[in-house]
């Protein structure tokens, strides 16, 4: 049975750890579900399309508002469960309450292993926008100079139009107000300064014993400096005594320099991610 979930209960969601614990278990890597942003649903829309075996939830698919007019997609169907239509009606659903909300753009995640993931993005006409590797540092960052002129604090409204301005060069978009995300507990925007200047920000989340390191980015006249290994060693050092036993990010498969960055600090990747850009149902 189809639901579609305006927020989730504490049953549901102990549903979909389980049902998440499965398919891992049958698939590895990880998925993609954005546990913070899963727990803080606000309840006053529907975010969530799950799919019920009586009382065991066996499909779900999250819609993800990270970067609007953008959505994701993200989920999955139990392994036990597979070949009964259950991942296309889902997807389907999903896909219509994003063209119910005006989305412009809707990227569906996929495991690079799964090949009915791909099959399904591809059978509802998506095409592969990019690719992304998930890395985990599962210990202490590698050790490295600390540059006394580099700091860090949390970020102020007045620091949006600079932060707006590296996140448009850097990844050519940014949103309305940098400051203004999906609510997550346990999560804080920083601002790198170097000699009391403004040069780089990142967003950092604790949850559930996993750190999460997300938007890094340095003006492009200050990369090169040694300034993002610097603030990367800093932030995981921080999440670690915050109490996360791993730190996870995301880089563009291209992004060669990045992920060299990642490595050399003792990230290691888990799985590769491609994102299909999907066509939206006509809403007339």
């Amino acid at each position: 049975m189809l639901e579609l979930a305006q927020g989730l209960s504490l049953r549901a969601l102990t549903e979909l750890a389980d049902l998440e614990r499965r398919t891992v278990a049958a698939d590895g890597g990880r998925l993609k579900l954005e546990w913070a942003a899963l727990r803080a649903r606000s309840g006053d829309r529907v975010d969530d399309v799950l799919w019920w075996d009586g009382d065991r939830l066996v499909g779900f698919v999250g819609l993800y508002a990270f970067g609007f007019p953008t959505v994701e997609l993200a989920g999955m169907v139990d392994p036990a469960h597979r070949r009964r239509g259950i991942g296309s009606a889902m997807l389907g659903e999903a896909l219509r309450l994003c063209a119910e909300r005006s989305a412009q753009r809707v990227l569906l995640v996929v495991p690079r292993s799964s090949a009915g993931g791909h099959a399904l993005a591809k059978s509802r006409g998506g095409v592969l926008d990019h690719s992304e590797h998930a890395l985990v540092l599962a210990g202490e960052p590698a050790d490295g100079p600390s540059d006394p002129s580099i700091t860090l604090r949390p970020a102020t409204r007045a620091d949006a139009p600079a932060m707006a301005a590296m996140l448009t060069e850097a990844f050519g978009w940014t949103p309305a107000d940098v400051l203004d995300r999906e609510p997550a507990p346990d999560a804080v925007t920083l601002v790198i300064e170097k000699d009391g200047q403004v040069v780089a920000h990142v967003r950092i989340t604790l949850d559930g014993g996993v750190g999460g390191v997300y938007g890094f980015v340095v003006e492009a006249a200050q990369r090169g400096q040694g300034i993002g290994r610097d603030v990367l060693r800093r932030v995981c050092r921080r999440l670690r005594a915050d109490g996360a036993d791993q730190v996870a990010l995301e880089v563009e498969v291209q992004n060669e320099h990045a992920l060299g960055l990642y490595t050399s600090i003792g990230f290691r990747p888990v799985i590769t991610e491609d994102y299909y850009s999907m066509l939206m149902p006509d809403r007339g």
